[in-house]
């Protein structure tokens, strides 16, 4: 569950018409990408690709299997899916949670996935743990079918169906089983969702499971890719020891492309439980390896990716008839989908928003698009393919990278080649290409709110018919520190692993900085920076940004506001120019103050149909109470009310109060010597200056746990699951001994193998995933408990959330096992945990923040290892109270108040999406 500010779209992709601020000249031609790797074949037909990276003692590993939800058949869809999920449920050999001894090593980046055309599997680990990583994924590989049994088939289903429910729970979650339907013909393999329906997870059999291992899950079938800390003879060595005794598996005969191109256009509709209507606009194009494929990606961002293309400007800033507007192009290897999707303003008719799409696609399909389009997107590519490079693994580093260009295209460097082709296509290929595929064949989803009907509380008399009468109506690296004489502190890594340098200025302010103010004014105000300066427009900032290669932010969290940089080293003195202009001297716009109002207005609308963030809007009040920083909306998007309300004058008066240098620090990682950024501060920092008030203070009191425990219901009828979260207030981020406190939360909930998990999802199999985590804050933190789970079983999963919390505590306190096993983890994972540039500068900003001194990593391992049993029995008892929780259930009121109430935990409420009072207490202990 993220925690995060109401914000803006992605928008780091966009195009406009080159203005006189703008540094047309500052993006040189770019030379290739490329990952230096070698290749080589088991005689098993096992196909391993190595990266030789030493830069951290870790190795990505990552096994693609190349097998998806296309390779399934009518009646037994989800299989793929499936079978991931009883892949991490242990071999013949190690017969146990797969996670366990991952956790203990240190390992990062881990899990697996499933979509139509493969499944993977990947970690990151310790060098030391490399053996441990290649025994593990070799003994699922060659010897697992020994302890694929029916109970733990049906464990893995009744998870995979959970999954199901948890995405069909959120607005528009039944989209994509309706769109990929309709528009593939019948037997397509295309044509099913990858988690498949309901009742063929029912139907599948065990031995429908056996003979999709055999069929599929052979060597010959596979691609192993080890990145990092090895050399190609160390990984010949280990991938022959681990795999090379595992079968090759059948001959497959590989399906062939089949894009089945539509001619006609057609139109669905369907309602959900959203704020805003939407439209689909999606078309079947060219596949993965096609001549047209890169031209339609290309397409694709300049019709609709970031503030300057072409959807986003006309829709969105220009008539303001849309509150956001992009575009995908999924390439796979039948076919790929090119996907257009508009969020409508509230109030505006959707076929007004489908009208002006159709405008703006037929003037691009009339003369396709410009050469400072191309450029401008080519750049944004190119940066965000070259910051990928500084990761081995996870989601989107090198080893994912050479895993789909040899899996798809026996090309480990295809997908960086393709980059490449795209940085040299003309606009008119884009613009061919676009027309053979856009011309025709679109087809149309309009997803609609449900309408807001109400009951009458009475109807007619039915003892009898009426009369008749008239009708009725109707590893960390070394920080330096110096001070700005304007009294601006500053903090610098140096890290030249790639040409990237991370800014980011932390101020002490925050949601928290809305006290006394309209709730909002933090996160809004800090939107707005990147809406216009005295000398540059919005969408002179967002053009500036691409062309640049850089990327600027500005957020809020609940203590802190900050100002992001992210750019190449070699036009850092042009983006540190427009960083300062943004930060000093923000416009605060009339007109861009009331353009961005109805897009916030909506996502506030959105977060209250959201399970998860209308239990969080709600929760922080209860445990509060009125007058403190921190008794606000979580997400920080403030209320309807108060954002109406906003004028420029309190955007200006945060500026002013709030985001001043004696208020903030300055950290920057990566390739920058001290010299070279005093250099660049003195430059464009050194006129900012401190004004003469002193800073308010915020109301961080310290707030009495309630005497009893209270529950709320928020009703949200028809919900498919029920949203269970319990919090209280725990000590402050800040308190000496955090990480006992972390390791606390870590054995109860804070890991997938820790106890809530274990027993809602993997033993129960009510929910899809549970946890308890501590949010964060200077002071009273809130310490949570969260459990989506299936509505039917929402009473006994509230009972066995009570059970866990109180057994915690009394009969079944953490064993020294437990304590261990996060021990371990925290330490181990130490290698890979600080890799890429972003994740340091994220924790130095975080020691910035919690008030940490800035040697703390140096001693990390050393108190992560010298906290005590008793310690972390103390710290439980001491904060978690089963019997004073505050708890918000977001569900189906008619199906499950009467099991709640059942459970005599307190007083039961209910609460409208705004956290008022439906009604008196409609239960109450007794």
């Amino acid at each position: 569950m993220a925690l995060t500010a109401c914000g803006e779209p992605d928008q780091s992709v966009a195009a406009a018409p080159a203005s006189s601020s703008s540094p047309t000249e500052a993006a040189a031609d770019v030379a290739p990408l490329a990952i230096d790797y070698e290749k080589f074949t088991l005689p098993n037909g096992l196909r391993v690709i190595v990266h030789e990276d030493r830069k951290a003692p870790i190795v990505a590993v990552g096994v693609w299997y190349h097998v998806g939800s296309k390779d399934e058949k009518p009646g037994r869809t989800g299989f793929a899916h499936l079978f991931e999920h009883l892949m991490f449920n242990g071999s013949e050999n190690y017969n146990d949670e797969y996670f366990k001894p991952f956790e203990k090593a240190g390992a990062t980046g881990m899990n697996g996935t499933t979509w139509l055309d493969r499944t993977n599997y990947f970690e990151t680990v310790p060098s030391n743990a490399l053996d441990m990583a290649l025994w593990m994924e070799s003994d699922r590989m060659g010897h697992l079918l020994g302890v694929v049994t029916q109970e733990r088939l049906d464990e893995q289903r009744g998870v995979v169906q959970n999954e199901k429910r948890q995405g069909q729970n959120q607005p528009y979650g039944k989209v994509w089983e309706k769109m990929q339907e309709a528009i593939f013909p019948e037997g397509h393999p295309y044509s099913w969702t990858t988690i498949g329906s309901m009742e063929d997870l029912n139907a599948a059999t065990l031995e429908d499971v056996h003979e999709w291992f055999k069929q599929y899950y052979g060597a010959a079938n596979t691609v192993l890719v080890l990145a990092g800390d090895i050399d190609v003879e160390t990984a010949k060595e280990k991938a022959a020891h681990y795999f090379g005794d595992i079968p090759a598996g059948p001959p497959l005969v590989k399906k062939k492309a089949w894009v089945a191109k539509r001619d006609q256009s057609s139109r669905d509709q369907m309602y959900d439980r959203v704020a805003q209507a939407r439209l689909y606009k999606v078309w079947n194009t060219a596949h993965l390896g096609h001549a047209d494929a890169d031209a339609m990606e290309v397409a694709a961002q300049v019709l609709g990716s970031g503030k300057n293309s072409r959807l986003y400007k006309r829709l969105v800033y220009k008539d303001q008839i849309a509150t956001n507007a992009y575009v995908s192009h999924y390439q796979f290897e039948l076919a790929s989908i090119f996907q257009v999707i508009v969020d409508a303003k509230p109030g505006v008719d959707l076929a007004k928003v489908e009208s002006a799409v159709n405008e703006e696609l037929a003037s691009f399909l009339e003369s396709g698009p410009t050469a400072a389009e191309l450029k401008r997107v080519n750049m944004s590519t190119y940066a965000s393919a070259a910051r990928n490079l500084e990761q081995i693994g996870g989601w989107s580093g090198k080893g994912v990278m050479l895993a789909r260009g040899e899996l798809y295209r026996d090309n480990p460097n295809a997908e960086l080649d393709s980059i490449a082709a795209q940085q040299a296509l003309a606009p008119e290929a884009v613009h061919e290409a676009a027309v053979r595929w856009l011309a025709s064949g679109d087809y149309n989803l309009e997803v609609l709110p449900f309408p807001e009907f109400e009951t009458a509380a009475t109807g007619a008399d039915r003892s009898g018919l009426p009369d008749l009468g008239d009708f009725p109506s109707v590893p960390f690296p070394e920080l330096q520190t110096f001070e700005m004489d304007n009294g601006l502190k500053v903090v610098l890594a140096e890290r030249n692993s790639v040409p990237v340098v991370d800014m980011r200025l932390v101020f002490d302010a925050g949601y928290a900085a809305d006290q006394g103010k309209k709730l909002g004014t933090s996160s809004y105000a800090m939107s707005m920076l990147s809406e216009g300066t005295t000398s540059r427009s919005a969408l002179e900032i967002a053009e500036q940004q691409e062309l640049l290669g850089a990327q600027i932010g500005a957020w809020s969290d609940l203590d802190a506001s900050t100002v992001s940089l992210n750019t190449l080293r070699n036009n850092l003195d042009e983006s540190m120019q427009l960083y300062a202009d943004i930060l000093m001297n923000p416009q605060f716009s009339e007109e861009e103050i009331d353009r961005k109002r109805g897009r916030w207005l909506a996502n506030i609308q959105q977060e209250k149909t959201r399970p998860v963030q209308m239990a969080i809007r709600v929760l922080p009040p209860l445990l509060y109470g009125e007058g403190h920083a921190y008794s606000i909306p979580l997400t920080g998007s403030g209320t309807e009310e108060s954002i109406n309300s906003l004028v420029r004058e309190d955007l200006l008066d945060y500026h002013q109060t709030w985001l001043r240098p004696d208020n903030a620090t300055l950290v920057v990682v990566g390739d920058i010597t001290a010299d070279v950024l005093k250099a660049n501060l003195d430059k464009y920092f050194a006129e900012w200056a401190k004004p003469e008030a002193p800073l308010p203070q915020k109301n961080l009191a310290q707030v009495d746990l309630p005497s009893a425990s209270r529950i709320y219901i928020i009703d949200k009828p028809g919900a498919e699951q029920s949203i269970i979260i319990g919090g209280l207030l725990a000590p402050s981020e800040t308190v000496p001994n955090r990480e006992a406190m972390h390791m606390m939360n870590d054995i109860l909930g804070g890991d997938f193998t820790a106890r809530i998990n274990m027993n809602l999802r993997e033993d129960k199999h009510w929910a899809y995933g549970a946890y308890s985590f501590l949010v964060g804050a200077k002071g009273q933190q809130p310490f949570l408990v969260y459990a989506p789970v299936q509505t039917d079983k929402t009473k006994e999963s509230l009972q066995e959330l009570q059970r866990e919390l109180g057994e915690y505590i009394a009969n079944r306190p953490a064993e020294d096992e437990e304590l261990q096993k996060v021990k371990s983890k925290l330490v181990n994972e130490l290698p890979g945990r600080f890799e890429t540039i972003g994740s340091v500068a994220g924790a130095v900003a975080s020691m910035v923040k919690y008030e940490r001194p800035l040697n703390y990593m140096d001693g990390y391992a050393d108190e992560v290892r010298g906290v005590a049993l008793p310690e972390v029995h103390e710290l439980a008892n001491s904060i978690i109270k089963p019997q004073q929780f505050v708890w918000v259930v977001v569900g189906d009121k008619g199906k499950i108040q009467d099991g709640i109430t059942s459970l005599n935990i307190g007083p039961l409420a209910e609460l409208n999406v705004d956290g008022e009072p439906m009604a008196t207490d409609i239960a109450s202990a007794q």
